[in-house]
């Protein structure tokens, strides 16, 4: 039987798998639910209930903006930004910004293991010391599973996202003394006083991250995913769509967390008469009094699991820093030691945990400016990102916000110090 010839069709390309660009916003969420924020928040709730509301909604929406910015330098380039900052920039410029981003990254590590030392001590009583040893194991574990596997470093990363959330929540709910109509309020742009100044500016300089600007960058790199194939074959919106899908749902998620904890803060303060004026530790025993043991536990629960996964976070920010600025590369395990040998070192000669917080948001706070308008002047360049190069708005929108954020973080030190 004869074989009939087929003519000869145009061969269907496959749609790019996008999938591969969804999850590296999860991990970079982390840091916006780190012990810094529990502590921000719940202070700007007990002392100025829901009035500040408005303000982690727009850091928020600050961070989603540069955070997707992160995003779309890795997948555009296939490089972090601090790589790209070691490419373009002379050696000696990379050389200062290396040293400026490693301090922020310690200054992360000191936050974090305050917040999971406190978490561990609530829970089961150990010793703020013998708590950050604890602390360093456990991210050690973290560090070694992503080596792993990177979907499962996620995957549980999203996990420990959840998990803050849920105990947050939980607790609002506990606690009750809730007003809508005041939540409501709280998003109308206002202050009150010195007092609030301050709060505001501590919240923002809690929310927007510099480490996470350079760790999104480096995690957005997927090797697996060729992305000038994919914007050669489709419209470069595929590609801005999925990365708006990951930045929406991860830091969407911790602005609506952050927003519960302004909500615990005002009701704990609501229930105590004013007694409870934001303190941590004095928050755990406020709950477990007056909402119950479920509802404690859950708070101490969420606590540290953001101390120990932003911790992690940290250690993993580091390593791209280092690698990034310097291109030099060290074990994981040997950077890990290196980066929590300071925070470990003044929880075992008992520093006060309160002087450590403040003192790491100043570092944080100096560090924001930079790695904002690093990321700004580099999405900007049409001849290094393509088709996924900022639009003119989005650029000035971005330094627009560069610029209130960089105002907000240099001045929160002067503040914090006087």
């Amino acid at each position: 039987m004869e074989q009939v010839a087929v003519a000869d069709r145009p061969v269907q390309q496959r749609k790019p798998r996008l999938t591969p660009l969804v999850g590296p916003a999860v991990v970079a969420a982390v840091a916006y639910v780190d012990p810094g924020n529990v502590a921000t928040n719940l202070t700007a709730g007990a002392t100025s209930g829901y009035l500040l509301v408005w303000v982690v909604v727009a850091a928020s929406l600050v961070a989603l903006l540069v955070q997707f910015q992160a995003a779309k330098l890795g997948v555009a380039t296939g490089r972090s930004l601090p790589e790209l900052c070691r490419e373009r920039l002379p050696r000696w410029a990379s050389l200062l910004l290396w040293g400026q981003a490693e301090l922020v990254v310690l200054a992360t590590d000191l936050a974090e293991f305050v917040g999971a030392a406190i978490g561990l001590q609530l829970l089961f009583g150990l010793p703020v010391a013998p708590a950050a040893l604890v602390t360093a194991a456990v991210s050690m574990v973290l560090l070694e599973l992503r080596r792993r596997g990177r979907r499962r470093f996620e995957l549980l990363t999203a996990a420990a996202l959840l998990l803050v959330g849920a105990g947050v929540i939980y607790d609002v709910v506990a606690v009750g003394h809730q007003s809508p109509a005041g939540l409501a309020g709280g998003l109308v742009p206002r202050l009150d006083g010195v007092q609030s100044a301050l709060l505001a500016m501590g919240i923002v300089g809690a929310t927007v991250m510099p480490h996470a600007i350079y760790l999104h960058s480096a995690l957005a790199v997927r090797p697996e995913f060729r992305v000038a194939d994919a914007i050669g074959r489709r419209a470069p919106g595929l590609v801005r769509r999925a990365l708006r899908l990951d930045c929406g749902v991860a830091l969407g998620g911790a602005a609506v967390v952050n927003v519960a904890m302004i909500a615990l803060g005002a009701g704990l303060g609501a229930l105590t008469a004013g007694g409870w004026t934001g303190d941590i530790i004095a928050a755990h025993g406020e709950i477990a009094a007056r909402a119950g043991g479920a509802a404690a536990l859950a708070f101490a629960v969420a606590l540290l699991a953001s101390g120990v996964s932003s911790s992690g976070i940290g250690t993993l920010a580091g390593d791209f820093v280092m690698q990034g600025f310097l291109g030099w590369q060290i074990p994981s395990r040997v950077r890990r030691l290196l980066t929590m040998l300071p925070a470990v070192a003044a929880l075992l000669l008992g520093a006060p945990l309160t002087t450590l917080l403040v003192l790491s948001q100043i570092v944080l706070s100096l560090g924001v400016p930079v790695a904002l308008f690093l990321l700004v002047h580099f999405c900007r360049d049409r001849a290094l990102m393509g088709g996924l190069v900022n639009a003119a708005a989005t650029t000035r929108v971005a330094a627009s916000a560069g610029f209130v954020v960089a105002a907000v973080g240099l001045s929160l030190p002067v503040l914090l110090l006087l």
